[in-house]
């Protein structure tokens, strides 16, 4: 793999105060102005240290799209939760999208609020997913555990396996009849991951589809009784990357 890396400023201003008390902020990642929407549960307590849960959207969606199906959930367990848009709301993409702009909105709200660095999760779903699925493979020392709803590894990014240093835990929601992701390639992720020592586990739900919206209740509660358990063992440690310039032949 070829590398660069760029310094990176941050700066993080509320911009739009929406519904339920969930904010869209700015900040700067990699030069580039990006938006993230954030939900702190009025029940957060500055001495307590609150879990941290990144949602990562499905694809022509942004990122209140799954923010606002947690505050529910969030209320109850005082979680902090933020969902980034990607660069292209139709693609979630490496560089531009992470791991950097990640750990940018991470450490951002670190700065700001009484964050458990040791519980900080991903959860994705569709494109979002597959993303997920990507990020806790290279960042599995930074991120306690991922869960995702419909989504899977492509086969050409299997190689990202051997880039977990941590057998980071990982759960994976998909409908029987999802059209976009069968169960044969979320059972090969699934296999794939566990023959190199993930803990992976699947559940896979009868005569669902891949619409997430109308089971996100469920779903959530699920997805968070498997991230709750699983924290860092150690302060979280951020692996830096070069990517190669797409644009560069």
């Amino acid at each position: 793999m070829k590398f660069f890396f760029a310094l990176i400023g941050l700066l993080s201003i509320p911009v739009i105060s929406l519904g339920t008390n969930i904010s869209k902020e700015l900040l700067t990642s990699n030069g580039k102005t990006r938006a993230y929407y954030l939900y702190v549960p009025k029940s957060i307590k500055a001495a307590n240290l609150a879990p941290l849960l990144i949602t990562l959207h499905g694809s022509g969606h942004n990122g209140l799209s799954l923010v606002e199906k947690w505050t529910e959930i969030a209320d109850k367990e005082g979680i902090i939760v933020a969902g980034p848009d990607s660069l292209n709301s139709a693609v979630w993409d490496t560089p531009v999208d992470g791991p950097d702009f990640l750990r940018d909105v991470v450490e951002a709200l670190r700065a700001k609020y009484s964050i458990n660095p040791r519980k900080v999760y991903l959860f994705g779903h569709s494109g979002g997913a597959c993303f997920a699925l990507q990020i806790g493979l290279l960042e599995s020392q930074y991120f306690a555990a991922t869960a995702i709803h419909a989504g899977a590894l492509r086969e050409g990014v299997y190689w990202l396996i051997d880039y977990a240093d941590r057998k980071i835990p990982m759960g994976i929601w998909v409908g029987t009849v999802d059209p976009f992701f069968p169960l044969s390639a979320v059972r090969d992720t699934r296999d794939r991951l566990t023959a190199h020592g993930l803990p992976v586990e699947l559940t896979e739900i009868p005569n669902h589809n891949h619409w997430y919206y109308d089971l996100a209740p469920k779903i959530n509660r699920e997805v968070w009784d498997f991230l709750r358990k699983n924290e860092l063992p150690a302060d979280p440690k951020y692996r830096e990357y070069q990517f190669q310039d797409k644009n560069k032949k």
